[in-house]
C-alpha cells in the first residue's frame, strides 16, 4: 500500500467483497478518493478518462470491449460509466471466469437505468464511498466505536478538537486533497462546487442545465440543510432568484445532483409504533459533504464561530456524513425520526440484523438534557414488542468528554467517534 495513503474505512469492505464477488463497484462523488482507494488493491488499471488514451479506449468499447478487460486481476476500471457497455462486459467476464476478485469499478455518476442490460446482481457488489470522516482524516481519535455501542460497551475518551477545529473541518470538507493540503484547504470545496455547477450537472446525462439555476437550487438547499424542507419550500426560496422555474425543472435538477452524488438526503425512519402516531416521511436535506453548503452560505471557519445557528445546522450535517460511513461498516443505514407532534431524533442507526440506536446532535452542552429527553420519548414511542429495544441512546456533541451517564445514555464528542 502507498505510504502516503490515508486508510479509509471502506478498505476492509472492499477487500472482503473481492474475496467472494467477481467484481466490486465503488461509487460516490468526485474527489472523495475512490480511485486511490481502488488502486491500493488493483493489480492493473484502466483509467477511462486518460486524455491521451480516451479516444482509443472508446473505440475498443464500441467494437471489442473485452480487450479493455485484459490485465492482471483485480483490474481497476476507473470511471467505468464513461462507456456504459463496460458494465455488461464485466458482468459477462465474471460469468465466464467463475472466480472472485476479477474487477474493481469506480464511478462518479449513476448511469441511466436503460443504459445497461443487466443489474449485475450476484456478480458485481456495490460500495458507497463518501468524503473522509474525521476519524479518517485523523482528527477524531476514535476512542468510541459505534460498532461497540451496539454491544453495550462503555464510552470513555476525550476529544482534542475545539470549536475552531470543527468549524475548519466542516468548511474544508472531507475531500482528501483538502485534508492533505492545509495551505489551500478551503479552496477545494469552492472548486468542487464550480465544477458541479458549470459542468458535472449537465454532463451526467447530456442535458444542458442553466448554471445560474443550479446555483440558485444549491443555495436554497444549503439554506435548508439539516431540515425536512419540502419541494415547495425549496421552490419558494428560489423564487427571489428565478420566479419562473417549474416544479418539473427543479425535480430534474435535483435528480441530476443525486446522480452525481452531490446531494444525499436523509430518509425518514418508519418503525412499529405503540400508538397510532403519524410519522412524518419527508427526508432531511443534506449534501454529501457539509463543505458544499458552507460554500453557498459563505460560511468561513471564523464566520461560523459568530453564527451558531448556521454552525449548528452544518455541524449536524457533518455528523450525519460521518455516521453514514461508520454505520455502513457495520451493515447499517442512517435515518431520521420525526412524528406529527414534532418529536424527533436527528439520526437512527439501523443495522441489518434489526438492532438500532437513536442519536441527537447537540453542538453545545446546553442542549444535552433536552436531547436526552427527546431520545427517551422516541424510545418509549417505539413498539418494542415488534422491534428490538434500542441498543443505545446517544447525544453526539462538539464537546470534550465521552462517557455513559447513570441512566445509560451515551454522551460522545464527534472527535472521539469512529466506525
Amino acid at each position: 500500500m502507498n505510504q502516503n495513503y490515508l486508510s479509509r474505512i471502506v478498505d476492509k469492505t472492499l477487500e472482503a467483497k473481492l474475496g467472494y464477488m467477481g467484481a466490486v463497484l465503488i461509487e460516490g462523488p468526485k474527489w472523495c478518493g475512490k480511485s486511490w482507494t481502488a488502486a491500493q488493491k488493483a493489480a492493473s488499471t484502466l483509467y477511462m478518462q486518460d486524455p491521451d488514451k480516451r479516444s482509443s479506449y472508446m473505440g475498443f468499447a464500441d467494437t471489442a470491449p473485452s480487450v479493455l478487460l485484459e490485465g492482471d486481476t483485480p483490474r481497476l476500471i476507473d470511471e467505468w460509466q464513461t462507456a456504459h457497455v463496460l458494465w455488461d462486459a464485466v458482468r459477462h467476464a465474471v460469468d465466464m471466469r467463475g472466480k472472485p476478485g476479477q474487477f474493481i469499478l469506480t464511478g462518479s455518476a449513476l448511469p441511466a437505468d436503460d443504459s445497461v442490460m443487466h443489474t449485475g446482481t450476484g456478480r458485481i457488489a456495490r460500495i458507497r464511498m463518501r468524503p473522509m470522516t474525521l476519524f479518517e482524516s485523523l482528527e477524531s481519535n476514535g476512542a468510541v466505536s459505534l460498532r461497540s455501542l451496539f454491544d453495550g460497551a462503555d464510552a470513555k475518551g476525550a476529544s482534542s478538537l475545539k470549536l475552531g477545529d470543527i468549524a475548519l473541518a466542516l468548511a474544508r470538507g472531507g475531500w482528501p486533497a483538502s485534508v492533505r493540503d492545509k495551505e489551500n484547504a478551503l479552496s477545494y470545496a469552492q472548486d468542487y462546487v464550480e465544477a458541479v455547477v458549470n459542468q458535472d450537472v449537465s454532463s451526467v446525462d447530456g442535458v444542458e442545465r442553466n448554471p445560474e439555476r443550479v446555483q440558485s437550487l444549491m443555495r436554497s438547499l444549503a439554506r435548508n440543510v439539516s431540515t425536512p424542507a419540502s419541494m415547495r419550500t425549496v421552490m419558494d426560496d428560489m423564487a427571489s432568484d428565478d420566479s419562473t422555474i417549474s416544479e418539473k425543472t427543479v425535480a430534474s435538477y435535483l435528480n441530476a445532483l443525486r446522480r452525481i452524488f452531490v446531494i444525499e438526503d436523509l430518509p425518514a425512519w418508519g418503525p412499529a409504533m405503540r400508538s397510532k402516531t403519524v410519522l412524518r416521511t419527508s427526508p432531511k436535506r443534506h449534501f454529501t459533504d457539509p463543505s458544499i453548503a458552507s460554500v453557498f452560505l459563505n460560511a468561513s471557519p471564523r464566520g461560523l464561530l459568530n453564527d451558531f445557528n448556521t454552525f449548528g445546522l452544518l455541524f449536524e450535517s457533518l455528523c450525519i456524513r460521518d455516521l453514514r460511513v461508520y454505520a455502513q461498516a457495520s451493515n447499517g443505514k442512517v435515518f431520521h425520526y420525526r412524528d406529527r407532534s414534532d418529536l424527533e431524533a436527528d439520526a437512527i442507526v439501523h443495522l441489518q440484523d434489526g438492532r438500532w440506536g437513536a442519536i441527537e446532535v447537540k453542538m453545545g452542552s446546553s442542549g444535552i438534557e433536552k436531547g436526552i429527553e427527546s431520545l427517551k420519548r422516541v424510545r418509549d414511542a417505539v413498539n418494542t414488542e415488534k422491534m428490538m429495544e434500542p441498543s443505545f441512546l446517544m447525544v453526539l456533541t462538539a464537546g470534550e468528554y465521552a462517557y455513559r451517564r447513570d441512566d445509560g445514555v451515551y454522551i460522545v464528542p464527534i472527535g472521539c467517534l469512529r466506525d
